[in-house]
């Protein structure tokens, strides 16, 4: 049995002390692959330092995250645009809209989500959303530029299920986190009526715990936590949700 966690920020200063701990728990969880989203420029270097540091593969993506959209964006994207040519990336993002927290820079958000698009068809490599308070927006943006090319993952997926079928029909997965333990969330109500086939496993780390851990720093040790809530819903072995669900990322990350 093998988890892979498709998004952990494992590179930032919640981790600074004790990232050999937090791996050797991820490990000790057999979560043998960890998926890092890039934020910001200030981000990459230690985010790609840390594919070489660690003894659990871990896979550093490229992005601009829609809450570091600012009067800067120009200048983050060429920076980003001249790493994309120097090195593999595994993946796009994290990129998307947020409606949640500060709506000012919205529209050049959705610029950058664009700009990103090209990248994701243009390297053939999946596209991570971000999509706070905004998963309707985000999705017709994706829906607008969708073709053959394009791939990925919509995550921290909290929406309907209607939504779900958005995403669905664009052949694009779910990042499923600790929010599904969250007892007033009501996500297991939509979640055990869409078919597992289009669900990934992520923690979003440091952020997002699952219960017993909520309100705590998040790490990618706490997948299992995730996978059993899931196990719960569908009414399987955990080890068929850990099946499943690697399955799925391996081919959204196929090829990269």
């Amino acid at each position: 049995m093998a988890f892979i966690d498709t998004h952990a920020h494992i590179y930032l200063d919640q981790f600074g002390q004790d990232l050999g701990e937090v791996i050797r728990r991820a490990h000790e969880a057999t979560v043998d692959k960890i998926y890092m989203p890039n934020i910001d420029s200030q981000s990459i270097e230690r985010m790609i330092g840390i594919e070489e540091e660690v003894t659990v593969a871990c896979y550093a993506m490229m992005g601009l995250h829609p809450c570091s959209v600012n009067e800067s964006m120009d200048r983050e994207i060429r920076n980003m645009e001249d790493w994309l040519v120097r090195r593999k990336f595994r993946g796009i993002g994290e990129t998307g809209t947020d409606l949640y927290w500060d709506k000012t820079f919205y529209e050049r958000q959705v610029e950058s989500l664009e700009i990103h698009i090209s990248w994701a068809k243009k390297y053939r490599i999946p596209i991570i959303l971000h999509s706070r308070d905004s998963l309707d927006q985000t999705l017709s943006i994706i829906e607008k530029n969708f073709d053959d090319r394009l791939r990925g993952i919509f995550h921290c997926f909290t929406g309907n299920v209607d939504q779900a079928r958005r995403i669905m029909d664009l052949d694009f997965l779910m990042g499923i986190g600790g929010v599904l333990t969250f007892r007033n969330s009501n996500l297991d109500k939509i979640i055990e009526q869409l078919p597992l086939s289009h669900l990934v496993l992520e923690t979003d780390s440091p952020y997002l715990a699952p219960v017993p851990n909520r309100g705590k720093r998040n790490e990618p040790g706490y997948l299992p936590l995730i996978a059993g809530k899931l196990a719960e819903i569908f009414g399987m072995p955990v080890n068929e949700i850990a099946k499943i669900t690697s399955e799925n990322a391996e081919k959204i990350f196929q090829d990269t």
